[in-house]
């Protein structure tokens, strides 16, 4: 007999603990799947419950090579089953994918940078010089596979970017694909990141980016020293003393913003439910989104001024859907252990 419980399905312990503390306090009862070894009964029921992945993109950075493979083999074994999954295979396969995401966010009508996607480096030259025109102008790359700013640089010149590739400081994607990028400038130095949970608007999260970082993560467990290789966007004349915080609450972006809107009902469509999504304001007047956070981390800072707290709705969210899952109730009868793990 096994008690049902929220399943919360990841690679790194070091991001766990805000979200471990928020499920104690709503009294969600949880049990984490830590998928950097375990196994799978495949002739057995999974577990009763609610289980939620939050895989992240970047896992093989942290020596987790093939922990994507394993969530990928975790949740098909539990969308058979019919287990209620947050962050399914279809959340995963968007989490994994830049082009992916760039092609749905396009697909629904949102301002997105104009990018090409270069399979292998024997062709990375020739693509740089096709995007470009030919031209000297400043461009950016990108991991498809990235989370924590992984492959993004700035460049001003082809000469530039073929030293680079050549060099023993070329950064290979894991999975083979480098974005070429349009180089936005913003209106102002900063990003903004749009936080939902259970498909609401939570808050809007302004991140700095006047020192030129591209490490946009808002975790504390994400906060490393920078080694900085071009900013992801361009503000003359910014100056670092008396900057603001590098994290902090938008508030007059609310719920009834016309992006935030246009973002619920496109999150709503794709069946995201936990998210955060990045937008930028540039000095021509775009609103361009470009990535779309579905292992969503919060910052501490953040959450003293936020208007509400980010890993206690999601602990009221994913509490709610566990009252109301079938079978979750005394009379749960599935085998305990069908899914082990370390």
């Amino acid at each position: 007999m096994s008690t049902p419980r929220v399943y919360v399905i990841h690679e790194n312990p070091e991001w766990f603990p805000p979200l471990a503390a928020a499920f104690e306090a709503e009294g969600v009862p949880i049990e984490e799947i830590l998928l950097t070894e375990g196994q799978i009964d495949l002739g057995a029921e999974p577990e009763p419950g609610v289980y939620w992945s939050r895989m992240s993109a970047s896992s093989h950075t942290r020596g987790h090579e093939h922990s994507k493979e394993y969530t990928r083999a975790v949740l098909g074994w539990l969308e058979r089953a019919g287990r209620q999954v947050v962050g399914g295979s279809h959340v995963l396969e968007l989490e994994v994918s830049k082009v992916a995401q760039h092609g749905l966010l396009q697909q629904a009508g949102f301002d997105v940078p104009r990018t090409t996607a270069v399979f292998g480096t024997t062709t990375l030259k020739q693509a740089a010089r096709t995007f470009t025109d030919g031209q000297d102008v400043p461009f950016i790359t990108k991991h498809n596979q990235g989370g924590k700013g992984l492959g993004v640089r700035r460049f001003d010149s082809l000469a530039e970017f073929d030293a680079y590739v050549d060099s023993p400081e070329f950064e290979a994607p894991v999975d083979g694909i480098t974005l070429l990028q349009e180089f936005l400038t913003a209106r102002e130095p900063f990003i903004t990141r749009l936080e939902f949970v259970g498909g609401e608007f939570v808050y809007a999260v302004r991140v700095d980016t006047s020192a030129g970082s591209f490490e946009l993560c808002p975790a504390d467990a994400c906060e490393v020293p920078q080694i900085i290789a071009g900013a992801v966007c361009d503000v003359p004349g910014t100056e670092t003393a008396g900057a603001p915080p590098a994290f902090s609450v938008r508030t007059e972006v609310t719920a009834t913003h016309p992006l935030v809107q246009q973002l619920r009902t496109f999150l709503a469509d794709q069946r995201i439910t936990i998210a955060g999504v990045e937008f930028m304001e540039t000095t021509d007047g775009r609103t361009v989104v470009y990535d779309i956070n579905t292992n969503t981390n919060y910052n501490p800072a953040v959450e003293e001024s936020a208007p509400a707290s980010g890993p206690r709705s999601i602990a009221r969210y994913l509490g709610g859907l566990l009252d109301a899952a079938p079978g979750t109730g005394t009379a749960a009868t599935a085998p305990a252990g069908a899914l082990a793990h370390v």
